[in-house]
This record gives structure tokens, sequence and C-alpha cells, in this order.
């Protein structure tokens, strides 16, 4: 009964720390997909705490912030010529990728992004 026991509550550990975000130093691909028009950019992100910054395809910036399995952050871009500013709200999923809306701020207008940390 002992091991039962001890062994359910490891379980319930691993699975609560499988779900726990993970670093966000190194790469990662943002893929988007706002009113059917996808696209996706390769960004490099450092972390500081619970802050982060990453530059993206080079020249896209990023700054934000996440607590727990919540993220967000604020992409500075170019929409044909002229600067957009897209927010994103996501979260950390099970296999540690993330997940959630964007909205283009200019466009009024939503969609939804996954982040997959590059190999």
């Amino acid at each position: 009964m002992k091991s039962l026991l001890l062994s359910i509550l490891l379980l319930a550990a691993a699975a609560a720390s499988a779900q726990q975000p993970g670093k966000l130093d190194g790469k990662w691909q943002i893929h988007n997909n706002i009113m059917g028009n996808e696209s996706s950019q390769n960004c490099a992100f450092t972390q500081k705490d619970k802050e982060f910054t990453a530059t993206c395809d080079g020249s896209a910036t990023l700054a934000g912030k996440f607590d727990g399995d919540k993220i967000k952050w604020q992409l500075k871009s170019e929409y044909n010529g002229s600067p957009i500013t897209l927010d994103y709200t996501g979260h950390f999923d099970s296999e540690g990728k993330i997940v959630g809306t964007v909205t283009v701020n200019e466009f009024n207008v939503d969609g939804e992004f996954t982040a997959t940390l590059a190999k």
C-alpha cells in the first residue's frame, strides 16, 4: 500500500512538473494563422527571470513576461512598409509548446499561434 501511494505521488509530481514552463532561452519558431493568412518566424529568445526579449528573423523585436504557464509578449514588426504591433497571449501546453491568440492591433484582427522550440 505504501509503495502504491508513493507511486501515485511520484506520478502526480511528474505530471505537474511537465506542465511547468521551461526555459525560454534558445531559438523558437512561431507559426501564426491570422484570418487564414499563415506565416512563420524564427526568434532567438533571451530570458531573465520571468521576463524575456527576442529578435525574430533578424529585425523584428519582441518583449514579454510569463507567470506560471501563462505568457504574453508584444512583437513590433512591419507590414507592407508600415510598422505594426502584434500582441500574443498564450500558455505552455503539456508538450512544452506555447499556444494562444495573436492580435494585430492596427487591423483589429485576431488569430492563433503556436511556438515550438527549435531542435
